[in-house]
């Protein structure tokens, strides 16, 4: 693919378009805003498909257990928002991560691999990532031409002035992140720290916003309250507030004007 089509790829959509959700739900609260923010946007965003991806932390005992509770999460965001028309639509991803092997077919990768091959660069699939980037990286090892047919939106790295690059989901999977990165395709890159993370809220705005308003709230409120005592108060503090990272690739694709964006050449990692 040659640079002027990339640049053409790389034009916020206006119509309504094809989308799957990479995520590692369980990982911690933002996932689920982004889940729902996507499936409740039908008038821009037609989901053909979602994706459980592993992860490592806290809430795992590997990146398999990661992945299924993520699978599981997603479909408990389902029945709270009493959407369950899109179970058959996903599926569960990589159980290791591609800097512990090689890649391996899943079911996520194989409907990844089969939906880009139905589109085309006139009418290109999106692919948000909000997790590490081992399953759409092992899909684009295993059928490099889906690059062709492909947008990807990928939440890792950090700002390129940030004095580190310790993000979450590129060192859970650097050669994944390496992949994304170095293959000629297009990809809308969402760091962390030094740029996203402006985007946060507390407790006060969750209680006022969404308290009450559904199962779904309620569920996330008590979710993000609970995280925030085993990550922001944990040195004994007594206000919080959390970035909701994964919301903004989501937020982007919609359109919603609360952003900038750049165009940059692709950074090595």
């Amino acid at each position: 693919m040659d640079n002027s089509q990339i640049l053409k790829m790389l034009e916020r959509p206006t119509g309504k378009v094809d989308v799957v959700l990479d995520t590692d739900t369980f990982n911690e609260i933002d996932d689920q805003y982004a889940l729902a923010y996507m499936i409740q946007s039908k008038e821009k965003f037609n989901v053909v498909g979602v994706y459980a991806a592993p992860f490592l932390n806290h809430h795992s005992n590997g990146p398999k257990d990661g992945m299924e509770k993520s699978y599981e999460e997603i479909l408990r965001v389902y029945k709270l928002l009493n959407r369950p028309e899109f179970e058959k639509i996903t599926f569960k991803g990589s159980v290791d991560f591609l800097v512990n092997s090689e890649p391996k077919m899943s079911e996520a990768v194989q409907h990844l691999i089969a939906l880009a091959l139905a589109h085309s660069p006139e009418n290109p699939l999106y692919v948000i990532g909000i997790a590490a980037a081992t399953n759409i990286a092992t899909a684009i090892l295993l059928e490099p031409k889906i690059t062709e047919n492909i947008v990807v939106l990928w939440l890792g790295g950090l700002g390129y002035e940030w004095h580190n690059n310790l993000s979450f989901n590129c060192r859970q999977d650097l050669v994944a992140a390496r992949v994304l990165l170095d293959t000629p395709l297009p990809l809308i890159q969402f760091p962390g720290m030094g740029v996203i993370s402006a985007f946060a809220t507390t407790g006060p705005e969750l209680e006022y916003w969404l308290k009450g308003k559904n199962h779904f709230c309620d569920y996330m409120i008590a979710r993000t309250e609970e995280e925030a005592k085993i990550t922001n108060l944990k040195n004994g503090g007594k206000v919080w507030s959390r970035a909701l990272w994964d919301v903004v690739p989501i937020g982007w694709l919609l359109g919603e004007e609360f952003m900038k964006d750049k165009l940059v050449n692709s950074p090595i990692m």
